[in-house]
């Protein structure tokens, strides 16, 4: 269903994928968007290690939470800051696509605890996270995305 890479030689690992998703805080989110247009949005996002699902929050009505609603396809990408090689110019950059069905998260606990950890990826000042917490927290449409494919490779742009 899904393609194989067809660069396959700067093909990362799993591991190395979800490295990225774990350290790079932003990403954009693909759905379809109105009339079928593809609209892509910058996120920031969560990736869990104890269920392999990527979180996202944002408000609770809008192009996204429609386009979502319509159809729970979804592609996201993230590519780190790479680095450069000593007396290169060009940067290396890792970038991971994937693919998977999203879904609106209901359970407010859960957001709860999407939405702190989240927070906790920006900054650890307890007070503010609280805050947030208190007085927008029931403002907030948190999202999952299940991943069904996902790929990553290194790139050279030189």
């Amino acid at each position: 269903m899904f393609r194989k890479m067809r660069r396959y030689k700067q093909q990362i690992s799993d591991f190395e994928c979800v490295e990225v998703l774990k350290n790079e805080t932003r990403g954009v989110l693909s759905v379809i968007g109105d009339d079928g247009y593809p609209y892509g949005i910058p996120l920031n996002h969560y990736y869990s290690e104890s269920d392999g699902k990527l979180y996202f929050h944002g408000a609770k009505e809008g192009h996204k939470i429609d386009a979502v609603k319509n159809c729970d396809k979804v592609c996201y990408t993230v590519f780190d800051k790479g680095y450069r090689k000593e007396g290169e110019w060009a940067l290396n950059v890792k970038s991971v696509v994937v693919f998977g069905k999203i879904s609106l998260v209901t359970d407010e606990e859960k957001a709860k605890q999407i939405c702190t950890r989240l927070c906790r990826k920006f900054t650890d000042d307890e007070a503010y996270l609280q805050h947030e917490l208190e007085h927008s927290l029931s403002r907030v449409q948190c999202l999952e995305i299940t991943p069904e494919h996902m790929t990553g490779k290194l790139v050279n742009e030189s």
